[in-house]
């Protein structure tokens, strides 16, 4: 006994070949930014602060598609809060890792 689709969450009510054509959409995407990352490092294509940039918006369009394909996580109203969740999360571990790395940088600036 299952409940009626109107009663499941937005995720479980989806047509299947939908979410799946979404699956492999993330898929390609994942991989191709991925090649790009490699093939700008392989080719040389960019010079090395450019390069730094490059692999930089690449990585952050690769959180977006992860987001957006497989977390299924987007600006919708019901998504939001989600959206928010992670978003704060991925704040404490910044300072977290930015206050550790301060920490450590000043202790080593004082004894050299």
């Amino acid at each position: 006994m299952g409940m009626p689709p109107s009663q499941l969450p937005d995720s479980e009510a989806e047509d299947p070949r939908k979410e799946m054509r979404e699956y492999c959409i993330g898929g390609a995407l994942a991989v191709l930014l991925t090649a790009l990352a490699f093939a700008f490092v392989h080719w040389h294509v960019f010079a090395p602060g450019m390069l730094l940039g490059a692999i930089t918006v690449l990585a952050a369009l690769q959180v977006v598609v992860h987001f957006r394909y497989f977390l299924h996580i987007d600006l919708r109203r019901s998504h939001r809060d989600e959206l928010q969740l992670i978003l704060f999360t991925f704040l404490i571990l910044l300072l977290m890792a930015g206050g550790t790395i301060w920490i450590l940088w000043n202790l080593h600036s004082r004894m050299s």
